[in-house]
């Protein structure tokens, strides 16, 4: 579903990606390690499309979509889920995920359709759908922000650190249970985690991120074992 070939980006003249190849099938459970500032959040990006990489090609479906605008990206089936959330908090719950929904507008009974789905998945939404978005604890923002993504009906979602900023328990709830729920219903996720010891009992697959390349890759249980990635990122 996606594959990158050599791919590299700059920021501010700083190659913050660096050649890197990698592929997801369709139906896969990636996830990507890696400590602050390694170019998770830039790599995620990249692909979908809010940068511009100088170097190599993005593949998605079989189609090269590096330098395509983000909103093409998006109509594609490919969303980002951004790190930090992005939500808008002077506009409602609604207003938001309605937001998420914009590549599709014409398609009101689909974008209905849409909203039951992911108020299923997040009740709350569904009870406080008219309150604030800025109003929210931080876990119910991330609840929301997962569920405005899902409101373009992405066929790969991209989750650019999930858990910043949580409680432990609600770590657990969003990334132990909403996340792998997402993907049993049959999106394909490729997960940018700090968290390494969660995101790999739920992934299936993992890379190692470090100054902008690929160090590591592997299973999840291959990743768990490797005493590299449990001193780094998982400890005793």
């Amino acid at each position: 579903m996606l594959k990158l070939s050599n791919l590299s980006t700059l920021i501010g003249g700083f190659q913050a990606v660096r050649e890197i190849s990698l592929e997801i099938p369709q139906g896969d459970f990636v996830t990507l390690l890696g400590s602050n500032g390694a170019g998770k959040t830039t790599l995620f990006r990249t692909i979908a499309g809010v940068l511009k990489p100088f170097q190599g090609t993005i593949e998605f479906k079989g189609r090269q979509i590096q330098g395509m605008p983000a909103h093409r990206v998006v109509k594609l089936g490919l969303c980002l889920c951004p790190e930090g959330r992005q939500l808008f908090p002077q506009l409602s719950v609604l207003k938001n995920l309605t937001m998420g929904a914009y590549p599709r507008r014409k398609d009101r009974q689909g974008v209905q359709k849409s909203l039951e789905q992911v108020y299923a998945l997040f009740p709350i939404l569904r009870d406080r759908k008219q309150q604030l978005a800025g109003t929210f604890s931080g876990g119910e923002q991330q609840m929301l922000a997962i569920a405005r993504a899902l409101m373009s009906r992405p066929e790969l979602l991209l989750l650019d650190e999930p858990s910043m900023g949580l409680a432990p328990l609600v770590v657990r709830k969003i990334i132990g249970e909403v996340v792998k729920a997402i993907h049993e219903a049959g999106t394909t996720i490729f997960l940018s985690e700090q968290n390494a010891r969660m995101a790999l009992m739920i992934a299936r697959r993992g890379y190692v991120l470090e100054t902008g390349r690929i160090v590591l890759e592997g299973s999840n249980s291959e990743l768990m074992s490797d005493e590299k990635v449990k001193k780094a990122y998982i400890g005793a």
